[in-house]
């Protein structure tokens, strides 16, 4: 992690300041760049930093409990004011130069308290305004399109045009980071939320899902994107955020189970003494630990890599795949392991639930993927199946 970053961290609210300093001064590793596992190490600054935010602003009982949302305005400024959401813009374009490895950790963190707010989309929007040397502006931020099957182009003069649907938090974001489509290749833009059209609409989980549509919208800025960035990597970069954020909330569905299981008494005895109810929980331990295996293997590729090549691709669409399977699968064990009281919605189980189930079709679906991965292959050839699995 670099300098800078800490200095950023360690100036905010005196809230967080005590306990960055006891991290600090037992290991000092917030002098250097992250390696190795992406997320695997609990140990981060950033995540510390985080994870004191959330638990102190967004426990799910209390926004649970809360019907105006007025805890979202004090963790958003909280988040904004540790620098969290621009954690992967660098310094000199307005961000905190975090590394990958530590953006993927933080977004691994918020999966675990299902956070609400645009954290993830305004972090990759960041992220693909400063591949294109765009500085980020303070305030909210979605990325358009969110989905593979929409497309934005570039217009002759020089304007946006175009439809993005499923567009996670678009309501909310006061800009939109768009990678459009000209005729000489991609194009990287930065665009006022207000000159587009937003219809409101909410997914599974009751967050915002909206549908954009710009109409010859003159960007605020506007750069060629790199060579080899294309929306396949725009992507491939959002499924592995939202795979991150699945695995985080199965976390702690497994942590809310095995806690209830342990206080519900059927038949004068704690229902986790119940075969039953043991092998449902260890069938979720299982699709937990697999959800994160997947999430943090792709991370790591993506952290570690110097372009999105084939064995990136790999990674990060079969950790799609893996997490939205486990989505499903595992959301419907933790809910027959509370039984009735888990599909209330006076419960906090639906806030993870729903939300992994809702982060499965942001930035291509599970099928989707399947499919994309399955051409692949194919185009690879059956001789080039097990070098590819093996690269990594």
């Amino acid at each position: 992690m670099s300098g800078p970053w800490l200095f950023r961290i360690i100036g905010r609210k005196k809230t967080y300041q005590e306990d960055l300093r006891g991290s600090l001064d037992q290991t000092g590793r917030a002098n250097g760049k992250s390696t190795g596992n992406a997320v695997a190490e609990s140990d981060n600054i950033v995540v510390e930093t985080a994870e004191k935010i959330f638990a102190d602003l967004a426990d799910p009982q209390t926004i649970n409990n809360d019907k105006k949302n007025s805890w979202q305005a004090p963790l958003w400024q909280a988040l904004s004011e540790a620098g969290l959401p621009l954690s992967w813009v660098p310094d000199d374009l307005g961000g905190s130069g975090a590394s990958l490895a530590d953006g993927f950790a933080l977004l691994n963190a918020a999966g675990r308290f299902a956070v609400a707010v645009p954290l993830a989309e305004t972090m990759l929007a960041g992220w693909l305004l400063a591949q294109a040397k765009i500085a980020s502006p303070d305030g909210e931020m979605t990325v358009l399109p969110a989905s593979p099957k929409d497309r934005i182009t570039l217009d002759a003069d020089g304007s946006l045009s175009g439809r993005a649907r499923g567009v996670p938090f678009a309501k909310a974001a006061k800009h939109f980071a768009v990678l459009a489509h000209g005729k000489d290749g991609a194009v990287i833009a930065l665009v006022d939320a207000g000159k587009g059209r937003i219809e409101s609409g909410l997914n599974v989980g009751y967050d915002h899902s909206d549908t954009v549509t710009l109409d010859k919208v003159q960007p605020v800025t506007l750069k060629a994107a790199p060579k080899g960035l294309d929306q396949t990597t725009l992507m491939l970069m959002g499924g592995v955020a939202r795979s991150l954020q699945i695995a985080g909330a199965l976390e702690s569905m497994l942590d809310i189970s095995v806690r209830y299981s342990n206080e519900r008494v059927a038949f004068e005895k704690k229902i986790s003494k119940f075969q039953a109810v043991q092998h449902n929980l260890a069938r979720l331990a299982g699709e937990s630990a697999a959800a994160l295996a997947a999430a943090t293997s792709a991370a790591d590729a993506i952290a570690n890599a110097k372009s999105f090549d084939d064995a990136v691709y790999l990674e990060a669409a079969s950790a799609k795949i893996r997490c939205a399977e486990a989505a499903e699968k595992g959301g419907a064990i933790a809910h027959q392991v509370h039984g009735a009281i888990g599909f209330t919605m006076e419960h906090i189980l639906h806030r993870y639930s729903l939300r992994a189930l809702a982060w499965r079709d942001d930035f291509g679906s599970e099928s989707h993927w399947a499919v994309e991965l399955g051409k692949l292959v194919a185009s690879r050839g059956a001789d080039e199946l097990w070098p590819l699995v093996a690269s990594r």
